[in-house]
């Protein structure tokens, strides 16, 4: 072979080795942080009273936003979710078409 290509090969051998000790080591940082995760998740449990859910919040948000505090911190219990009034979103419907609503004017 000539010289070109050997320097070529040797190149991409090169490569591949980093790539692979890289892709150790990432491996290995992600299994030691998660026990490291999966060791202060259980031992950690929210306590204390619960605030109660504003008025007007739809039930869909506070379950995602359940479910992202239960993915950052761990278990913990949802006591209570009650329907709430909707009068609010109604009457910035009402607002949003009235706004947009063509003026009657007088015809000459």
């Amino acid at each position: 072979m000539n010289n070109p290509v050997l320097f070529a090969l040797q190149i991409y051998g090169i490569s591949i080795v980093i790539a692979m000790l890289v892709a150790v080591l990432i491996k290995v940082m992600v299994s030691v942080t998660g026990r490291i995760d999966r060791g202060t998740a259980a031992k950690v449990v929210p306590l204390g009273e619960v605030c109660p859910v504003a008025q007007g919040i739809p039930d869909e948000d506070v379950a995602a936003l359940s479910a992202a505090i239960f993915a950052a911190i761990g278990p913990h219990h949802i006591l209570h979710i009650s329907p709430t009034s909707r009068a609010w979103s109604s009457h910035g419907r009402a607002a949003q078409h009235t706004s947009h609503a063509v003026l009657q004017r007088p015809q000459h």
